[in-house]
């Protein structure tokens, strides 16, 4: 298992100008000791060459990996600027985007596909593996939605970037872990809750990520969530 930090975890400081991006990712290499990082698309101050090159030396610089770029209305995009998340996940060297899909209530199923179906062939054509976030009152709540999605789609480039304790009820996560290639975690968990997905890890090689959902996490709590999840893979 490898440990990352996103930047969604932290978005209360990353708006109020309290923590810039850069000395975020210092924080995950220096006080949190993380593997990765993954960058929400919305915490960019810009987004010019040089500057998406400036994260991705510094992020190399420190020894942490790019696990993904988080891009919660990338379904909900046109083609355009789909394409130009695509372009700024590889600009990272992001092997992953991750994205839920939008509201059921938003759209028709069958529109629904025809944009996953053209999201999965600009993703092929940047070598960029989209992860589906599983997210509730979608078409992606549950491991069944989620399989059924990826089926549909028929591609290799859509994999799942699930949350396990957020699945709807009566999923069941092993039926994800063949096809998952990020997997998300709430810093504010706490032990019971992970010690509930103890199991799962043992058959899971890549990064787990540590979110929060208020985007209220700062490093104290990270490092606190960061100490349980690794206390936790040494039981595993």
């Amino acid at each position: 298992m490898k440990l990352a930090c996103s930047s969604t975890a932290f978005d209360v400081q990353l708006r109020s100008g309290d923590l810039t991006q850069l000395e975020w990712i210092d924080a995950c290499a220096r006080e949190l000791a993380a593997d990765g990082v993954v960058f929400d698309v919305r915490h960019f101050p810009r987004t010019d060459t040089d500057y998406l090159a400036q994260v991705k030396k510094m992020s190399a610089d420190l020894g942490l990996t790019v696990a993904a770029l988080r891009h919660d209305g990338f379904f909900t995009a046109d083609s355009t600027h789909i394409e130009q998340a695509l372009e700024m996940a590889l600009a990272l060297g992001s092997p992953l985007l991750a994205a839920p899909l939008p509201p059921a209530t938003a759209a028709a199923w069958d529109s629904v596909l025809e944009r996953l179906g053209e999201a999965a062939s600009l993703a092929k054509r940047h070598n960029v593996t989209i992860a589906l976030r599983n997210q509730p009152h979608s078409f992606a709540a549950g491991a069944h939605d989620m399989k059924r999605v990826v089926k549909e789609t028929d591609s290799a480039w859509l994999r799942y970037g699930p949350q396990f304790e957020t699945l709807e009820e009566g999923s069941d996560p092993r039926e994800l872990l063949p096809k998952t290639v990020l997997v998300w975690h709430d810093v504010n968990a706490g032990e019971s809750s992970e010690a509930s997905v103890r199991d799962l890890l043992k058959e899971y090689r890549g990064f787990v990520t540590l979110d929060a959902s208020q985007g209220d996490a700062t490093v104290e709590t990270a490092k606190k969530a960061v100490d349980r999840i690794w206390r936790l893979s040494y039981k595993v």
